[in-house]
């Protein structure tokens, strides 16, 4: 199986136009989804809050050695025989870019009762904006949107992706974004190593912090084919038909193993995130863990010292 044949689509695949249905059509579903989720996410978290430079008081922890002398608190440093630096809420809202993959691969769903995964992609992304401008951060979609706070902001990314003519790229466009921001990357992360290497290195290069997220259908890691089954690649790599489908498996796992294995090893190598979401499981549970690691790399990207042990976070 040559490796352009790795993206395995059957008969089954549903286009997002199919029946009428347009990607306009299905945005005010996808809103409501979106809402609906980013409040249960919103429930379940508790604030956001990062030690940087701020005016509201967040609390005390100790003073660790090589720190100038003028961060200890002496009056709180006086109450005790130890040296306490008067720590900051970060108020400096940075912004995070966040790209949807649209392209036609992102169509494919292996039951039709299942949404496809540029469904899923969208829901993320508008709920994980929602999530973020809430919280105080600028959103943006590389190319379509600049960075907004503004609480409408799901309905703008709505409007910029329907209103996209551009040719629909797997991978977001090169662009210079500032040290300080963060790029979110909801894509089925199909396309050959060197793409995918040549955007991470070219988007961390600035300093930026990303995330990965790879969004599949169950099928694309399962490999559930037996029999003669013709398998169709939307993007323009033609078709193929197996004639026992269920002897290419163990071939196929090996293959996206592989290729998973490269993609860990290029977002490691830029500090990066990498997470698997499949299109069978919650939402939620991605949002709530991606929000988690984008806290953590804002920090790390923030020259400023750690709490030490036991310090409240």
């Amino acid at each position: 199986m040559a490796d352009s044949q790795a993206r395995v689509f059957d008969q089954s695949v549903r286009v997002s136009v199919a029946g009428g249905r347009t990607l306009a059509a299905a945005m005010p579903r996808l809103i409501l989804e979106a809402r609906r989720i980013a409040a249960t996410v919103i429930h379940g978290l508790h604030g956001r809050r990062r030690a940087g430079t701020g005016e509201n008081f967040w609390q005390y922890r100790r003073f660790l050695s090589g720190e100038p002398a003028h961060r200890v608190d002496w009056r709180r440093s006086a109450r005790d025989d130890h040296l306490y630096v008067r720590e900051r809420e970060w108020e400096a809202a940075h912004t995070v870019w966040i790209w949807p993959d649209r392209s036609a691969s992102m169509a494919f769903t292996s039951d039709p009762a299942r949404e496809p995964k540029i469904e899923r992609a969208l829901v993320l992304a508008f709920a994980l904006a929602e999530v973020l401008v809430q919280g105080g951060e600028r959103v943006g979609l590389p190319g379509l949107m600049r960075p907004t706070a503004s609480r409408d902001v799901i309905e703008r990314m709505a409007q910029a992706i329907v209103h996209d003519t551009a040719d629909r790229a797997s991978l977001p466009p090169s662009f210079a974004p500032a040290p300080l921001s963060e790029i979110v990357v909801l894509s089925d992360l199909w396309s050959p190593i060197g793409e995918v290497r040549r955007i991470v290195a070219q988007l961390s290069s600035s300093g930026a912090a990303g995330h990965l997220v790879q969004v599949v259908d169950p099928a694309e890691e399962t490999f559930p084919y037996a029999g003669r089954v013709e398998f169709v690649e939307p993007e323009g790599a033609g078709n193929i038909t197996a004639g026992r489908a269920e002897t290419w498996r163990a071939d196929y796992e090996a293959r996206i193993a592989r290729h998973r294995d490269e993609i860990r090893a290029e977002t490691g190598r830029a500090g990066w995130s990498f997470a698997i979401h499949r299109t069978d499981r919650p939402a939620t549970d991605l949002l709530l863990r991606l929000h988690g690691r984008m806290g953590l790399q804002a920090d790390a990207s923030v020259a400023v010292p750690r709490p030490a042990a036991g310090a409240t976070a």
